[in-house]
């Protein structure tokens, strides 16, 4: 019973879900069908695309440099930034669900809210095929004046969000105790096994999730952990020095 009461706290939108769907069951048996069917198709979709999403967040985290990613989506990158996330959204492929995990960890890396905001714009409703086909059944004309008034309104969405929501409002990290110098976050650990690979006297797998196996010590092991912390693609890793 316990178990299960952890599971429903952890898991409150999919216990929801499966309320709604046994609820729907009683009442309608055919529209319950359905909903499983189109459940289901959703589920392949995704099997099959987070695989790669994931494996391009890992990309991010571990090759691209932040003070790259600070220079060309922070802050102060200005109307390039707005027109690089513009054109990122745009040749982006797969469904806009998709996004979400490359934009959390471009936030991470110092992305502005306002370019990631354009960046989930632009992959939702002006990517390139779609103009396309905009383009053929609709006409030239009305695609081109789509975009634009488009365009301009992704922008001021952008800028807006950008003064209403700051980067302290996201779930960018975990709050750790001040107590603790090394920990895992469970629920954000994607089982990568990258930190045990980095640091298999400090790292180590279990059940498919990482767990600290020792903590050193020395200005030379906190430099390594420090390196591993920012190369987890989960951001999972909490880590506070001695001294803080």
């Amino acid at each position: 019973m316990k178990k299960i009461l952890e599971f429903i706290k952890k898991n409150k939108l999919l216990t929801l879900v499966l309320i709604a769907y046994i609820v729907v069951l009683i009442i309608s048996p055919e529209k319950a069908l359905s909903a499983v069917k189109g459940s289901t198709y959703y589920l392949k979709e995704m099997l099959i695309i987070m695989p790669v999403v994931f494996l391009l967040t890992v990309v991010i985290e571990a090759l691209v440099p932040k003070k790259l990613i600070i220079q060309g989506l922070g802050e102060k990158s200005g109307i390039t930034g707005n027109l690089l996330s513009l054109v990122f959204g745009s040749i982006s492929a797969g469904p806009v669900y998709a996004a979400f995990p490359i934009c959390i960890s471009l936030l991470r890396k110092g992305a502005s809210i306002k370019n990631i905001v354009i960046i989930l714009g632009a992959w939702a409703v002006i990517k390139v095929p779609m103009l396309a086909n905009e383009a053929k059944f609709l006409g030239v004309k009305f695609m081109a004046i789509r975009w634009v008034l488009t365009v301009i309104s992704i922008f001021a969405m952008g800028y807006l969000m950008a003064i209403i929501i700051k980067k302290k409002d996201l779930p960018l990290e975990k709050e750790e105790d001040t107590d603790t110098i090394l920990a895992i976050n469970e629920d954000y650990c994607i089982g990568c096994g990258l930190c045990a690979e980095i640091l298999p006297k400090v790292f180590e797998m279990k059940d498919s999730k990482a767990v600290v196996k020792a903590i050193p010590y020395g200005e030379e092991a906190e430099k390594q952990i420090a390196e591993t912390v920012e190369k987890c693609p989960a951001n999972a890793i909490g880590f506070t020095k001695a001294e803080e």
